[in-house]
């Protein structure tokens, strides 16, 4: 087994679990998570949940489960480049969409305006409370019981009011430290799974093309150095040999600036890595390419009209459900309102957070179409 850096999270730097369990044996500890995490109703949700595209309207674009596998992908390749802990790194990128909402970030957007007078909604925290809470599996405990260290990665973001509730996981909120460089890794693998691989499912899609790309430069030039490897080339390999030469320079430019960044900060343990900037991060150069990228993608594909319609469609099911939950909670499934009766809009938010797209349509057919009965 590979060496770790001074700096990575080990199990025995690790802040360990809430509820103290026996060794995992013959795995590590956040191996268990990662095993607990794939076995878990929430994960297996995902592949019915939309990244971009509603999942029926294609059997080959992303859906957040083929997302969170990519991110893993990439996070334990840059990950083992750099000497930190792959199996950490491996969990939070398979657990950071468990709580996200059917139809995607429209669908987080809804859910949110809902509950706005009731704590807001966000999908990272949700994230959180689906792990720590929601997942049913255990007789000792609520949740998966995961490791400090994969629940840190999972809470990306936090207000100072919401960080004041989560004891110990939310002091880094408070005193301005940083999470684990397995947290900031997994967090920038993110987007260039989604960065990447939203070119090739709008590419695919037809809603954007190559001739739009070729402004992009951080594309254009993937592109020119894929054609003059494979003259000639074109169709589906032209597109794949250009995005693999993309997420290629994005991790390799990644690896390259942290390892810099973490020499010049002087770090020599996970402590000096708390209470530094961040250190994982692209270089000067690439950041602003990057940035004309994600200006790309909102302005023709998520913006696109094709998108847009059915994003307008998802945030009216996302209403019309908490309207009438709200209305009547005995609409409920029974154990959602056990749990309405301590917090209805919460549990509300739970219940609908957790469907997948198809799910969510055929409750809201239940609620509103005339002859639905069950």
């Amino acid at each position: 087994m590979m060496a770790l850096a001074a700096w990575a999270v080990t199990e025995a730097n690790s802040r360990g679990r809430v509820h103290p369990e026996p060794s995992p044996g013959i795995r590590t500890e956040f191996q268990r998570d990662r095993d607990r995490i794939v076995h878990s109703n929430s994960f297996r949700r995902l592949e019915y949940k939309t990244q971009v595209f509603v999942n029926h309207e294609g059997d080959l674009f992303r859906t957040r489960l083929t997302h969170s596998i990519e991110v893993a992908q990439i996070s334990r390749g840059v990950a083992r480049a750099l000497q930190l802990n792959e199996d950490l790194v491996e969990a939070v990128a398979l657990a950071h969409d468990l709580g996200h909402t059917p139809f995607g970030h429209a669908g987080q957007d809804a859910l949110n305006a809902c509950m706005k007078a009731h704590g807001g909604f966000e999908h990272n925290l949700q994230s959180l409370r689906t792990v720590d809470l929601l997942e049913e599996h255990y007789a000792a405990f609520d949740g998966l019981n995961l490791c400090y260290e994969t629940r840190e990665g999972i809470l990306k973001h936090c207000s100072r009011e919401r960080a004041k509730e989560l004891g110990e996981l939310g002091q880094r909120f408070l005193a301005g430290h940083q999470p684990s460089l397995e947290a900031q890794l997994t967090n920038l693998a993110d987007e260039i799974a989604y960065n990447n691989h939203d070119v090739d499912d709008g590419l695919r899609s037809g809603l954007i093309t190559l001739e739009q790309l070729d402004e992009v430069a951080v594309f254009a030039d993937a592109r020119r150095d894929a054609e003059a490897r494979w003259p000639g080339l074109g169709g589906r390999r032209l597109i794949h040999e250009t995005i693999r030469r993309m997420i290629n320079e994005m991790a390799l430019d990644l690896i390259a600036t942290t390892r810099a960044n973490i020499e010049a900060a002087g770090v020599q343990s996970l402590a000096d890595v708390r209470h530094a900037g961040r250190l994982v991060a692209y270089s000067e150069e690439l950041a602003p390419r990057l940035r004309e990228l994600k200006a790309f993608l909102r302005q023709n594909l998520y913006a696109h009209y094709q998108v847009l319609r059915m994003t307008d469609k998802a945030r009216r099911i996302i209403q019309d459900l908490f309207g009438a939950f709200m209305s009547d909670p005995r609409l409920l499934p029974p154990q959602y309102q056990m749990r309405a009766r301590a917090d209805t809009p919460r549990a509300i938010a739970d219940y609908i957070a957790g469907m997948t797209d198809r799910y969510a349509m055929k409750e809201h057919r239940r609620l509103f179409a005339v002859g639905e009965i069950h």
